[in-house]
Parts: structure tokens; sequence; C-alpha cells
């Protein structure tokens, strides 16, 4: 199944089947009012939902509409909680490498994991104020997990069967508040703004093989102002989305909605290229000896789309924005 979120005046927004090939929409209010209440209730509305996606793919629905996401908000516009991981290491690894600080203990065998705000969720068109410039603006591409309530101490395997959505997801960051945060020990704070996402989010089996292993293996189209930045693929995950959860939920239970993010895709080939600009800094820093690209500016511009492995649009839809200034 496919989902989006259009403006309503409510916090929570209004819910709507989107079909197969994103070309057309269906008010799905009366069996769920919104995204968030149907992660709540999935195991009651999930085959409702089912029903209504398939008659929409049928063109058996009167009621279905054209599909703008240009005026889509996030798919759950807020959420209980938002957890980023870092679980493409090569990433941290290259950070460490340009930077030359200590490796972060176990980063190999147990994942990093920051708790953000999730009360602010942008839509995939929205422009970005920013505050200042100077705070080192950034974007980062990435892809997450909606999951169903989510029990303490939970296995792998269990974790598993809690991913009901996949999202795509932007994670902004302020590159200038990152370093005295994280030597507070007390984590990102400032260094992160409202996250974006893509308009749609998917059941996995709307992947196809691409959901594999607990993955998204899928490449991350990423343009910044229209020109190519990388397209870093997300079978080099070094953590599943299950582990992640399970890591999450090691001391605590998850509530249902919670959104678990991947962190910045990231190949150890130079030729993906690169999801957020710091990883392309510190990059040149390796190779070149120098940063020569600096972080984003008002006015620009940054597009991603995941695509298939063949080429094919990827079904989240695409995130376009432009940032601005804070007035």
């Amino acid at each position: 199944m496919k989902f989006a979120t259009l403006p309503n005046g409510t916090l929570d927004g209004r819910l709507v089947v989107v079909s197969k090939d994103l070309s057309k929409a269906v008010d799905a209010t009366l069996i769920a009012p919104n995204l968030l209440f149907a992660v709540q209730n999935w195991q009651e509305k999930s085959a409702d939902l089912t029903a209504l996606y398939d008659l929409l793919n049928a063109g058996k629905v009167d009621s279905a509409f054209d599909f703008d996401p240009s005026i889509c908000l996030a798919p759950l516009p807020r959420s209980p909680q938002w957890l980023d991981a870092s679980a493409f290491t090569n990433h941290g690894k290259l950070m460490e490498q340009a930077f030359n600080t200590k490796p972060i203990p176990d980063f190999d065998t147990i994942p990093v994991m920051y708790q953000g705000a999730s009360d602010d969720f942008q839509g995939p068109t929205a422009d970005m104020p920013m505050p200042s410039e100077a705070d080192g603006i950034d974007f980062e591409g990435e892809f997450g997990v909606v999951t169903t309530a989510v029990p303490m101490a939970v296995s792998d395997e269990k974790a598993a069967d809690s991913i009901c959505l996949i999202v795509q997801i932007n994670d902004w960051s302020l590159r200038s508040f990152g370093p005295r945060e994280m030597a507070t020990g007390f984590g990102f704070l400032q260094a992160k703004p409202s996250s974006s996402f893509a308009p749609v989010a998917v059941t996995p089996d709307e992947l196809g093989g691409a959901w594999c292993h607990g993955r998204v293996n899928m490449a991350l189209h990423v343009t910044w102002n229209d020109q190519r930045f990388g397209e870093p693929h997300g079978s080099e995950m070094n953590f599943s989305f299950p582990q992640l959860i399970a890591h999450a939920a090691r001391t605590r239970k998850l509530s249902a909605g919670c959104i678990i993010g991947s962190g910045t895709v990231s190949n150890q080939s130079r030729d993906a290229g690169s999801a957020c600009i710091a990883e392309r800094r510190v990059i040149e820093k390796i190779d070149l000896g120098d940063i020569k690209t600096q972080f984003m500016r008002f006015g620009d511009k940054v597009r991603m789309q995941a695509k298939f492995d063949d080429g094919r649009d990827g079904p989240f839809g695409v995130i376009e924005q432009k940032v601005i200034a804070n007035t």
C-alpha cells in the first residue's frame, strides 16, 4: 500500500491512499482519519486499507482524484518518537579519518543513534527556513521505517514484524553546532532542525526484491542546485532496520508510529557520490588535502529521489526543497 497526507487544518492531516503508479488518490478518512491513527490501529485497519488500495488500482473508486505530491505534508507530520541512527558505518569512518578523531567504541557492533524532534516534520516541497548561512546548512538523504508498537527487549526477528511502513527522509543538519553538542555527551539539539519526508509512505511489499535483509536496496539520487551530487545505495547499510529497532527498544518499549532512520546513505565507492555535503567535504580533505565545497546558502535547492536498480522511479516520490532565511 501507499499512503500520503494532505492538509486539512489539523496537526496530523488527512489520510489518502495513493495508487501504485502515484497518479491517483482516494480519501481514506472513513477508515482512519490520519496515518498516525492507522499505524496505531494497524492490525484492525490494514485489511480495510488494503481493500481500498486494490479498488483504487483497479479503477473502481468513483471518488478518486489526481494525486498532487506538491501539496502533501510529511506522511506523518508528527510522531511519538524520531530515532536516527548512523547505520552506514562508512560515513562515520570517513569522518574519523578526515579529522583524526578517536574511533567510536564498538562502532561496528553496536548501532549509534540519537533522539531527534518529532513534532514538526516537513513535507516534500516545503521551503526550509534556517537562521543563518553561517550555521553550516546541510542536507542528509536517508531511508526510514515506521513501526507498530514494539515491546521492550524485542529480538531482531520480532522487531522485523513491527515494520509497517518505509519512508524516504531528508534529515537536515546545521553542522556548526554539531562538534560542540557531541562533545557535551548529551547529543544533538540545535544541530538538528525539523526533518523532511518524501510524500509517500509505503508498505514493505511495494519495494519487491528491493526490500531485502531489512534494508532498502535502492539508490538515493541527490542533486544540489540541479547538479548531480550522488546516488549512494541503501544495500551497504551495516545494521538492518530490525537491528536498529531492537537496539532502540533494548531498555524501553516503542510506541506505534515511532520512526527509525538509517542515517546518511553512504557507500565505500567514491563513484557513488554522497547524500550529504559533510561527507563530500571530508572526502575532499582526505583525497585532496583541502576542503573545497561550502555548505548551502539561502536560495539553494536540493532534490532527492530513490530509484530501483533497473532505473525505475521509486515509490516514495520526490523531495525537492529550497533553503530560505528565517524571518
